[in-house]
């Protein structure tokens, strides 16, 4: 339990860092979010599919293919879900912003529920690694949704404090979406140890989850600004290095 605490820490404190490191370098070019942003994007593609959807095919027996199938396109469409009925903002490193609904909303809001929304169930992503008992993984799965955070954490802090919050109220702010990661880290863990016999879907759910953030956010967000060759090459390398950890670890 004290591992499990701990990761959840860390994978909520990332967004912390990250959030300290954009208080740092409030302007940061488009190229320089693209290619962190696009390492992250690698880091959680190979997380994804060595610590969740390959242990959900392990888990799932004879019925592993169609339970890890069913799982991530539950995952992708819970996600795709919150994106169309909660009022989201579709976060852009030079604080432009897309509002879905609810104007009215203030900038700060949309920040935090466009964020939260995110960071939930990546928090259980990492839990539902845990409670599979593979601690290797789970780290796997945990570090690279932290590394995930780190850029994510960066590029909020410029848009905040341009909208005139006070750096106090900003660094408030990205606590408390790093605390929504703790509580999913946890939900995913309790549930799967309550009912295990739902690891193989839960597994491919947070798996699921995770290929949505990456392709419907990440990647369009990281060919946006023409430089999409360089984020390509840095995916590859932040799936490369995930690749080589799972193996080392392995």
């Amino acid at each position: 339990m004290r591992m499990i605490a701990l990761t959840a820490l860390g994978v909520g404190g990332a967004t912390v860092f990250g959030a300290l490191i954009g208080f740092t370098f409030k302007k940061m070019s488009h190229k320089f979010s693209d290619i962190i942003l696009s390492f992250a994007a690698g880091v959680m593609l190979a997380a994804a599919v060595l610590g969740l959807i390959i242990p959900s095919l392990e888990y799932g027996g004879s019925f592993g293919i169609l339970i890890t199938v069913a799982g991530i396109f539950a995952g992708a469409l819970c996600l795709n879900l919150i994106d169309r009925f909660v009022p989201h903002l579709h976060k852009i490193a030079g604080g432009d912003s897309e509002t879905h609904s609810n104007a009215s909303l203030s900038k700060v809001l949309l920040f935090v529920m466009a964020i939260a929304i995110h960071n939930l169930p990546e928090g259980i992503a990492a839990g539902v690694g845990f409670g599979s008992g593979d601690v290797n993984q789970a780290l796997i799965i945990a570090g690279g949704i932290a590394l995930q955070n780190i850029p994510e954490g960066m590029v909020i802090i410029g848009p905040m404090l341009s909208a005139g919050v006070k750096p106090s109220r900003t660094f408030l702010i990205a606590m408390a979406t790093g605390l929504v990661e703790v509580i999913g880290t946890f939900l995913g863990y309790f549930a799967v140890s309550v009912a295990s016999a739902i690891l193989p879907f839960a597994l491919a759910f947070a798996g699921g989850t995770m290929l949505y953030v990456i392709s419907d956010e990440m990647i369009p967000e990281t060919h946006a600004h023409g430089s999409e060759r360089g984020a390509t090459y840095a995916l590859l390398v932040g799936f490369c290095v995930m690749l080589v950890t799972d193996v080392l670890l392995g």
